[in-house]
């Protein structure tokens, strides 16, 4: 059996799930990977046989989104021919992770697909939502990367055919323990940005990684580390806490390993603002902006308990296995966006 799997690589999240659902893949057939975007600061070992510049985020320095850049970067003539191109009719099963143009090539060819991933959940009106919608963010969560069927990943099961987040192996394995150290990742802001406040609570040690160092440096009490998967993991196993922004992955690793936990959603992204709402829920101080006292919300943060960890209701191979079934079980004639019967809830 031929598998594509279509990975947006706009941030480090969709790829770090990719790397790890592959080996599971390839227990059904020769996997072929689609990876599209250009601001992943991880390198990758997938088997990327088709890539693009595809649609990216660019974020500012002070925790928002580069619009500019962002307009810049994008073309829908070249995303139009890209998808034109895709030969998605080769395969028997296309896994789509949030990625526009292997949506675009199913939709012109009549290929079933199935998406895969945490945005998927957001199909489903019972996943959270910030008080105030945006209309703009709904539609494009359910309108940017269509498929026939969709599998929802998310730190709850908040409907059927939403399922608990895929969880590194590193992480599962690990005996978490406490070193005193915050681990820290913000793309959003910038190293001065961030030196800035750590800087004011100089009773804490921070293990802050980021794309601005390329070697390991140390100031005062931040210890400045390069992006590394590796690296990251140890860091985060071995912590008292994390501070990150209002992502998935990262997010879920932290409540799995029971590590305290500050989230900082990147404004101007709707997917952080809803999952700053589903991160509320458990429990989880969300900080809308790094406001001058922000030092002083991390100093109480830390002496907080730590809260229980995230349990998971089914493992990654049973994860694979179940999104398997339900893409063999696509109809050649489905049209996209028609819901197969383990969704039927779920708005379109």
């Amino acid at each position: 059996m031929k598998i594509l799997y279509a990975v947006q690589a706009t941030g480090n999240g969709h790829i770090s799930r990719a790397v790890e659902l592959l080996p599971y893949l390839e227990q059904y057939g020769q996997v072929d990977v689609f990876l599209s975007g250009e601001n992943c600061h991880l390198p990758t070992t997938l088997p990327v046989k088709y890539k693009s510049k595809g649609v990216s985020l660019f974020y500012g320095n002070r925790g928002g989104l580069n619009y500019y850049k962002m307009w810049k970067k994008f073309s829908i003539s070249r995303i139009w021919k890209e998808a034109k191109a895709l030969p998605v009719e080769d395969y028997d099963i296309v896994i789509n992770d949030f990625e526009c143009i292997t949506s675009l090539a199913c939709k012109f060819k009549n290929k079933p697909s199935i998406q895969f991933g945490h945005q998927a959940s957001f199909r489903s009106p019972l996943s959270p939502r910030p008080k105030k919608r945006e209309f703009i963010g709904e539609w494009i969560l359910k309108n940017y990367a269509t498929a026939t069927s969709y599998f929802g990943l998310h730190f709850n099961a908040y409907d059927n055919g939403i399922y608990n987040p895929v969880i590194k192996a590193d992480i599962i394995a690990a005996k978490p323990i406490n070193n005193g150290h915050v681990t820290v990742y913000l793309s959003h802001y910038s190293k001065k940005v961030i030196t800035n406040q750590l800087h004011k609570a100089p009773g804490i040690r921070f293990e802050v990684f980021t794309k601005d160092v390329k070697t390991e440096t140390i100031e005062k009490n931040i210890r400045f580390m390069p992006i590394s998967n590796e690296g990251f993991t140890k860091s985060m196993i071995e912590s008292a806490g994390v501070i990150t922004g209002a992502g998935f992955e990262t997010p879920a690793e932290a409540l799995y390993l029971g590590k305290k936990l500050i989230c900082l959603p990147i404004r101007g992204q709707y997917e952080q603002l809803c999952n700053a709402a589903a991160l509320e829920q458990l429990g989880v101080p969300v900080v809308h902006k790094m406001h001058a006292t922000f030092f002083v919300d991390i100093a109480k943060w830390y002496d907080l308990p730590a809260p229980t960890p995230l349990k998971l209701t089914y493992s990654t191979y049973q994860l694979v296995q179940k999104v398997i079934e339900q893409a063999k079980a696509l109809s050649p004639s489905s049209q996209p966006d028609t819901q197969n019967e383990s969704l039927n809830s779920f708005a379109v």
